[in-house]
């Protein structure tokens, strides 16, 4: 469990002060709720044809509609790999209204857009001297699936050295999607995913909790076992289940018995039924429907309203051209009450096989 990272990085790159043992949680930073409020969004701006082949250039005009919601209560930092894509993407963000004078860029280049996995985990402890730090994980696009990946993998270090900020290595894949916190100690997370032989062959249920309490700052971790049909990440908590508040869930549950979602998905709700919070209360559960099936070129894609993305002022909903759109969007604007609730075709996007919380990853004030 090295403290340094610098994969890919010349060796002046250090931080002072720790030790190889120290640890994000032994230090007192916790990696904050995504209901509590950011400083910034960060993307990476989608280049790579190969994850929408087909059909990229029909994204941009809903992604940069994405940007304009975040731009409206927060800086949005945007990772680009030179002059050209930066142009580019000012061209697409201008067209859709976005106030860009809240956007700013970084010459990192990427592999990918989804910044939800390769992107930085900032942790904060408001005493500390330096309040804010960043957890680099390893990244290996879910299990090996999409090489290369090795821009992606140092992006967080990229942008701690940027800002000067302490980064800390774990040394094992991690991917952001793949957790889900409530803010007062507890992350939820998902068996196929974290217990998969293609992430960390060498560590066990328990160990992985270690790693999960050290370095998000976490005293509790809750698992569900099942992801959704067509989740290339080998089912990524940000598609199933989301905490509202520190004590209330939102969970996809599937209506149509004879969908193959079904039974997978009356597993989780089992399971979060059974849980208990560190407080020993059990869960406020609130069931939202998945979407009709969406299919293109044959393919079951994982749409989920449950990849939404909670900024200050709205959460930002993907939606799916179905009859289902409108009672997923209500149900989310009941269960957040200080906050607008939009909803954005996504139906070109999840062809990514990701939608706007797999594109983003917040960064806490």
């Amino acid at each position: 469990m090295s403290f340094l990272c610098n994969r890919q990085l010349s060796p002046d790159f250090r931080t002072s002060g720790l030790s190889d043992s120290d640890t994000p949680k032994s230090l007192g930073y916790r990696f904050p709720a995504e209901f509590e409020q950011h400083e910034a969004t960060w993307l990476s701006w989608p280049h790579k044809e190969a994850s929408w082949p087909g059909k990229i250039d029909s994204i941009y005009p809903n992604y940069s509609l994405f940007v304009k919601y975040l731009a409206e209560s927060e800086k949005v930092r945007i990772n680009v790999a030179n002059d050209a894509m930066k142009l580019f993407a000012v061209g697409h963000m201008e067209k859709a209204g976005v106030d860009m004078s809240q956007v700013e860029f970084f010459m990192h280049p990427t592999d990918d857009a989804w910044c939800r996995d390769h992107g930085p985990a900032f942790l904060i402890n408001p005493d500390a001297e330096q309040r804010k730090v960043i957890v680099d994980w390893n990244y290996n696009a879910w299990g090996g699936k999409y090489p290369p990946y090795d821009l992606d993998d140092v992006i967080p270090t990229l942008i701690g050295k940027h800002y000067n900020l302490p980064v800390f290595n774990p040394g094992i894949i991690m991917e952001g999607g793949s957790v889900e916190f409530n803010g007062a100690g507890t992350v939820l997370t998902s068996t196929c995913c974290l217990l998969n032989p293609n992430r960390n062959p060498h560590l066990n249920q328990l160990q992985i909790e270690q790693y999960l309490m050290d370095y998000y700052g976490m005293e509790q971790v809750l698992w569900v076992d099942e992801g959704i049909v067509g989740d290339d990440t080998d089912g990524h908590i940000d598609d199933t289940v989301r905490f509202v508040n520190a004590d209330t869930v939102i969970t996809v549950i599937e209506e149509n018995k004879q969908d193959e979602n079904y039974a997978l998905l009356q597993t989780n709700l089992q399971q979060l039924k059974a849980m208990r919070l560190i407080n020993g209360k059990q869960l406020n559960i609130i069931e939202l429907p998945m979407p009709e099936e969406v299919v293109y070129e044959d393919q079951r894609l994982p749409a989920s309203y449950a990849n939404f993305y909670i900024s200050n002022k709205h959460v930002i909903v993907p939606t799916f051209r179905s009859k289902r759109d409108d009672k997923a969007l209500s149900i989310i604007a009941d269960a957040f009450k200080d906050r607008e609730v939009v909803g954005i075709d996504s139906t070109d996007i999840i062809w990514g096989l990701g939608s706007f919380h797999c594109l983003s990853q917040q960064e806490p004030k």
